[in-house]
């Protein structure tokens, strides 16, 4: 496989505008920060947002087609709109993992304009590769496991729960039942 990735850019989104549905998936006109120029790239990728870092592929550089084929990039009219340029996924960089049709998104800490990493960022601590070792002990689980109750325990809270049921009972039937006679004394 070819680097093609040598031409690709960092940029950030500044504000995205829908299309108008015209059959298809939804487009929307996306302007890009590139570094040194601001571009404006129409997608369907549904996750990028507003202030989203992602890789471009700008007016130049190639991709590669479904078939391994190499097309270069144009300037093209998407949708209504001239595009220059193209979001790029983790299959086109060459990243493992990343679904394909769903933008490349960076870290801040990639500059504007810079070439993309050859590998898929991870977030700090995630995959092993940090050097930091295991999360830790401290910070919750995902799914926390339910203290077990003895037989007594479970028992004393069922009282407890029944008195508390009752004593709500109780003070529902009194309000209505002091409301009546307040009433009845004021007028």
């Amino acid at each position: 496989m070819p680097d093609l990735s040598r031409l690709y850019k960092v940029g950030v989104v500044l504000s995205i505008d829908e299309l108008p549905k015209k059959g298809g998936k939804p487009l929307r006109s996306c302007k890009v920060d590139v570094g040194d120029e601001i571009i404006c790239v129409v997608t369907s990728a549904a996750n990028v947002r507003d202030n989203s870092r992602i890789v471009v592929a700008p007016v130049g550089s190639s991709v590669l087609d479904d078939s391994g084929e190499e097309v270069e990039i144009k300037k093209t009219s998407v949708g209504g709109v001239m595009s220059e340029g193209m979001f790029c996924d983790s299959h086109m960089l060459g990243w493992k993992g990343g679904a394909q049709g769903v933008a490349a998104t960076v870290p801040e800490s990639f500059a504007l304009g810079s070439q993309p990493p050859d590998e898929k960022p991870r977030p700090k601590g995630a995959g092993g590769n940090d050097g930091d070792g295991p999360p830790p002990a401290d910070l919750p689980g995902l799914f926390e496991k339910k203290v077990k109750l003895s037989k007594e325990e479970k028992k004393k809270a069922a009282e407890e729960r029944k008195a508390r049921l009752k004593a709500k009972k109780a003070a529902k039937a009194v309000a209505p039942a002091s409301g009546d006679t307040e009433e009845g004394s004021t007028g």
